[in-house]
Parts: C-alpha cells; sequence; structure tokens
C-alpha cells in the first residue's frame, strides 16, 4: 500500500505563514490524484485543496493556500499564508490512486498520520 508520511506543522500566529509537505511511497504517483483535508477539534473532516491535472480549493482557503507537487520527488506541498484562527486543525495529506482528485473523502484511499497546525490570535 501507498504510505503517506506529512511533515510541516506547527505553531504560527495570525497572518503568518506555513508550508505543508507529504512524501508518498510507491512509483505510480504521477498517476495519483493528491488532496489536503483537515479536522478542526469537534468538527468533521473536511476538504481543503486537490490537485491531479489541475488544482482546486475549499472557498475558505482560495487566495490563500496553493497546492503543488513535485512527480519525481513524489511528493505533495500545502503553501499556507494569511492564516487564520480558523484554520487550525489536523491537516492530513490523502491520495487516490484512480486520480479522480475529488472533494469527497471516500474517494482516497491512502491517508497520512496528520500534521497539527495552530494558528494563535
Amino acid at each position: 500500500q501507498v504510505q503517506l508520511v506529512e511533515s510541516g506543522g506547527g505553531l504560527v500566529q495570525a497572518g503568518g505563514s506555513l508550508r505543508l509537505s507529504c512524501t508518498a511511497s510507491g512509483r505510480t504517483f504521477r498517476q495519483y490524484a493528491m488532496a489536503w483535508f483537515r479536522q478542526g477539534p469537534g468538527k468533521e473532516r473536511e476538504f481543503v485543496a486537490a490537485i491531479s491535472w489541475n488544482a482546486y480549493y475549499a472557498d475558505s482557503v482560495k487566495g490563500r493556500f496553493t497546492i503543488s507537487r513535485d512527480n519525481v520527488k513524489n511528493t505533495v506541498a500545502l503553501q499556507m499564508n494569511s492564516l487564520k484562527p480558523e484554520d487550525t486543525a489536523v491537516y492530513y495529506c490523502a491520495a487516490d490512486a484512480f486520480g479522480r482528485g475529488s472533494s469527497a473523502i471516500n474517494t482516497y484511499e491512502y491517508w497520512g498520520q496528520g500534521t497539527q497546525v495552530t494558528v494563535s490570535s
């Protein structure tokens, strides 16, 4: 199975920036759709961003977050700018081997361990 390893979470002040990274195992990374989801305390896991042939975002992060991928290094990143306290959550990297690039949680077969992002005001 594909394994995803995340890094880059931490504590940042509102208005600041943070970059999350996720490294995937396997030799078919180029075919995967990759995504980031997040889950705040007591909340459902929600879609943040995805990238397959193109990138798209949840409305709440458009203009602030950028998802990118490196198919040579088998990595996906989430650059988060202008962070707000409501961005505080555990962020999860996900992979879909079928390359669908959906915002639906159940279309992703592989998940990272999650990394905590805390934005203080």
